[in-house]
């Protein structure tokens, strides 16, 4: 590890265009206790929101034909604080459509932002239809070959009763520098997910860094085209205690040189986060890979929730 002020320096450095200028060095690590306070503010708030993942309240299956939704006894998918008949959604092959029930679309449910209506929804992770009801909140989403109604609720008690979150306290040895070793072309890393299906994302090469006497390496990836942060999903000896049992997320910036050519990154461990599994069972999340799973502990980031 470098010393304090130059990692910090760097740190600073690497953030994004529109961030303040790096601090004077004697100013560094009050600095970076401030951004990291902050950014664990916004994670808790974020968690919480009416729509944050303390709400969701069910992951229904989809099976192919006629699905029927509501609070009454004879739905395929019950939903306790929605009129008792809310809605049909019917799936043939890769279409998913939305249907009124016998008695039409109960009052005030919308369909994006507009009075719902008969038609084909779109059924994607990155823009899908969203139905609103109240405090309730619908999205179909592909699940490997099949789909999945989200269901979240703004009262759902996992959100009302909700505390706070608990981290170890900021320590800067677990903010670390790593050499950039890239993939080119970039490679494809299999992730398996917690419901057995595997995603198959872009991982534009490995970080390595060296802690507490070891040289590990991380593999990130990218979730999507437009990212303009890596994504590594990662497991260490805490999850055997104190941190939650399948693993952790760290998001950083790109390194310094761009994801083709060599250079250095931060790892600031210090933010590492929980998957959505971690607050509620209805998550449908990625599991670290094998060369991922770290020998070490990293006592730092957000512990295991408890609620």
């Amino acid at each position: 590890m470098r010393k304090l002020s130059a990692i910090l320096l760097l740190y600073a450095l690497i953030l994004p265009a529109h961030s303040q200028a790096p601090p004077a060095p004697s100013n560094a690590e009050t600095n970076w206790r401030h951004q990291l306070e902050s950014w664990r503010s916004q994670r808790e708030k974020e968690l919480s929101a009416p729509d944050g993942w303390l709400s969701l309240i069910a992951l229904d299956w989809l099976k192919s034909g006629v699905n029927t939704v509501g609070s009454a006894s004879d739905n395929s998918v019950h939903i306790a604080n929605a009129p008792e008949h809310l809605g049909l959604f019917t799936v043939s092959g890769k279409t998913v459509q939305l249907l009124a029930p016998h008695a039409g679309f109960p009052a005030a449910l919308t369909l994006d932002g507009a009075p719902a209506r008969e038609g084909p929804l779109s059924a994607d992770d990155q823009h899908p239809s969203t139905l609103v009801w109240q405090t309730v909140t619908m999205v179909v989403l592909p699940r490997g070959d099949r789909y999945a109604l989200r269901i979240k609720d703004a009262n759902a008690a996992t959100r009302t009763a909700f505390r706070g979150l608990h981290w170890y306290a900021p320590d800067l040895h677990y903010t670390v520098e790593a050499k950039w070793i890239p993939s080119n072309p970039p490679r494809h890393l299999k992730i398996p997910t917690v419901i057995g299906t595997t995603l198959d994302l872009p991982s534009p090469g490995i970080a390595e860094f060296t802690l507490d006497g070891k040289t590990l390496r991380l593999q990130p990836v990218l979730e999507s085209p437009n990212d303009t942060t890596l994504f590594l999903i990662l497991r260490d000896a805490t999850s055997q205690i104190n941190t939650y049992q399948a693993g952790r997320f760290l998001r950083t910036n790109f390194p310094d040189h761009g994801l083709t050519q060599p250079g250095t990154l931060v790892l600031d461990f210090n933010q590492l986060y929980n998957p959505p599994c971690a607050y509620t069972p209805y998550a449908t999340c990625p599991l670290p890979p094998d060369q991922n799973r770290l020998p070490i502990a990293l006592s730092a980031g957000e512990q295991r929730y408890t609620p």
